[in-house]
């Protein structure tokens, strides 16, 4: 069942990242998303029987929060860019993560790079290792809000 719900959800990511309508394209899409389906089933990847990690409701309101921290970055990036200086001030810093889920490790640590001016170089376990263009983007993460609310995407079971 997990595995007919993995294949829909690859159909229709691919269909709002294609675009295009045209019979050959849109087998070709029902193929690479049927290989990546039994790809991950032979890997052990569908979730059968294991329970769900996020919870998708939760999901659909982190992402508005995370395009709006992504849009807040972009221009204090383009701050820095643009000034006549350009007062770099790089720092590599570690960062503990909160979440119990592998899966929800990697979206806060995909958030943080995804977020211009820091970048997730490593993870460790529990521990990532971060760039951040200037002291600013540290002080951000270590303020913790990222962190709590990817946490907040897990499951409690």
């Amino acid at each position: 069942m997990r595995a007919l719900g993995l294949l829909l959800t690859f159909i229709v990511l691919w269909l709002l990242l294609s675009g295009l309508m045209k019979p050959m394209v849109l087998g070709l899409g029902l193929v690479s998303c049927l290989l990546c389906v039994w790809l991950a089933s032979r890997m052990h990847r569908t979730g059968e029987g294991e329970e769900p990690a996020l919870r998708p409701l939760r999901l659909g309101a982190y992402l508005p929060w995370l395009v709006k921290e992504v849009l807040l970055a972009n221009l204090q990036v383009m701050r820095i860019v643009l000034s006549p200086r350009m007062a770099l001030d790089p720092v590599l810093f570690q960062l503990k993560a909160s979440q119990r889920s592998p899966l929800c490790r990697v979206i806060y640590g995909n958030s943080i790079t995804l977020t211009p001016g820091t970048l997730t170089l490593d993870v460790d376990g529990e521990t990532m290792l971060v760039h951040a263009l200037e002291r600013a983007g540290v002080e951000g993460l270590r303020s913790g809000e990222m962190d709590r609310r990817v946490s907040a995407l897990e499951t409690s079971a």
